[in-house]
């Protein structure tokens, strides 16, 4: 059975209500993948709209306190911190956007991380389409989860 669907296969939202709050930990990634000309282009991480690194970061972070927001059947819980690293990949001709989000709640913030990882590669796409619009965002997906009844998973 799909945990958002009730036995009409109708959707709720989970019961969380007995579970146990613990430190809860999520880890996800994604890239920005440029062609060479744009990724010279940006070789000090600066676009005309301004510092691309600093308002990914910040644009991921917001993006992982407003997710219950955004996917309706999200739990709206306290943030206790994220963390979002971006490393430009010069072989690979990309950027890399790490985040890391922790909680102290009855429910994970797996899908907080992986807003975070998405909207800072959205903010990278829009601060850089100027200059080529086939710039492609990809392999976004959890890295590790660390907390609660299911325990610890790394990819």
């Amino acid at each position: 059975m799909v945990s958002h669907l009730d036995k009409k296969n109708s959707p709720i939202m989970v019961d969380v209500g007995g579970k146990n709050i613990t430190q809860r930990i999520a880890e996800a990634e994604g890239e920005v993948i440029f062609d060479k000309n744009s990724f010279k282009k940006i070789e000090s991480l600066k676009s005309k709209k301004g510092s691309i690194k600093n308002i990914a970061i910040i644009a991921g972070i917001m993006g992982a306190k407003e997710t219950s927001k955004l996917m309706p059947l999200c739990h709206n819980i306290p943030i206790d911190a994220v963390t979002i690293e971006i490393i430009k990949n010069i072989k690979k001709i990309s950027m890399k956007v790490r985040a890391i989000v922790k909680t102290s709640s009855k429910t994970g913030v797996e899908m907080e991380a992986l807003t975070a990882v998405s909207i800072s590669c959205l903010t990278i796409y829009d601060m850089c389409k100027y200059l080529n619009k086939s710039i492609k965002i990809a392999n976004i997906k959890l890295i590790s989860k660390k907390g609660g009844k299911s325990g610890f998973f790394k990819i």
